[in-house]
């Protein structure tokens, strides 16, 4: 992976933001300094009263998933080709990216604390759950496979974030429409970097990044979420039910996730890419289908309607 990290240090500008300048949690947060902060606390509170069931359940599991940044950086450091010791090429992008990444989760936390609309133990014991357990997504130590899980789930939460953005505001509450609003911007911006890094690997080697992507299309990506866990509930129910809150109110449905293969595919102009050998064009094949035959199966999925009562949602 070294011959596609060597020049990273001069790009880094372009995807991370100066620490002095960047936007901070307190920026969006009552200040605690003021004599009335009381007052902007209440205020706060009253804002997130119309935020409905569903809503709070997808934005507390967005937020544990976002906390659970130990295991990402760990996940990443472990990848071949990088290593700790060096001052340049993988590591400080690793650094630098959960730096920015650190914010989101330690931002939507405090909301949650000041809206009193969730059981803050219950939520901090699933993210404590979800960093100890960690997770296999079936890249292994592969850059390129990486490349695409990260790719592919940066895509993922900018439109969650985006869309309870949308929301937040609809339900009366600006301020958590601003907060979902940068997080967004964030994921972006990281989905960009990550994107521009397999387009590299794509020009130098053709064949085997083709056959990464087919494999994780294979797999299906699948999102930390995945693991996420309540006291007493079986691993794969609360994702289960968390999805299911998310794809009711719009968050993040099946069609958002091919949406997102179909933008891959044309990002990385998969339909044009030269020198592949047969197993390379026979993964391009695969992809180039995939899309129209995930929307095969999405017509036949049919979402619960059914509410469930999350351990993390205060009475």
């Amino acid at each position: 992976m070294r011959h596609v990290g060597e020049n990273l240090d001069t790009v880094l500008g372009d995807y991370l933001k100066p620490i002095e300048t960047n936007w901070q949690p307190s920026d969006f947060l009552p200040d605690s300094r003021q004599e009335d902060f009381p007052e902007q606390v209440r205020l706060f509170r009253e804002s997130a009263r119309e935020l409905s069931y569903d809503y709070v359940a997808v934005l507390v599991g967005d937020t544990i998933t976002e906390e659970a940044l130990p295991t990402y950086e760990s996940w990443l450091m472990d990848m071949e080709g990088v290593n700790q010791a060096e001052a340049t090429g993988w590591t400080p992008w690793i650094r630098g990216w959960t730096a920015e990444e650190n914010r989101h989760g330690d931002l939507l936390n405090k909301f949650l604390y000041l809206s009193g609309r969730v059981n803050m133990r219950a939520m901090e014991v699933s993210t404590q759950y979800l960093i100890a357990d960690g997770f296999d997504i079936g890249t292994g130590t592969d850059p390129y496979k990486n490349f695409v899980y990260t790719s592919f789930q940066e895509l993922a939460t900018n439109v969650s974030h985006r869309r309870t953005a949308t929301l937040a505001k609809q339900a009366g509450c600006p301020q958590l429409s601003k907060i979902c609003g940068v997080i967004a911007s964030d994921e972006m911006r990281h989905a960009k970097a990550y994107k521009a890094f397999v387009s590299k690997i794509f020009e130098v080697d053709p064949s085997e990044m083709m056959l990464a992507f087919e494999e994780m299309m294979r797999k299906k990506i699948v999102m930390p979420a995945h693991f996420l866990r309540e006291t007493g509930v079986k691993l794969s129910q609360t994702f289960s039910h968390f999805s299911d809150a998310a794809q009711r109110i719009g968050v993040y449905t099946t069609n958002d996730y091919i949406d997102i293969v179909d933008a891959l595919l044309v990002d990385w102009q998969i339909d044009a890419i030269t020198d592949l050998n047969d197993a390379g064009q026979r993964a391009r094949d695969y992809l180039m289908a995939l899309p129209n035959r995930l929307r095969r199966v999405a017509e036949r999925t049919k979402i619960p309607t059914l509410e469930y009562p999350f351990s993390w949602i205060a009475a």
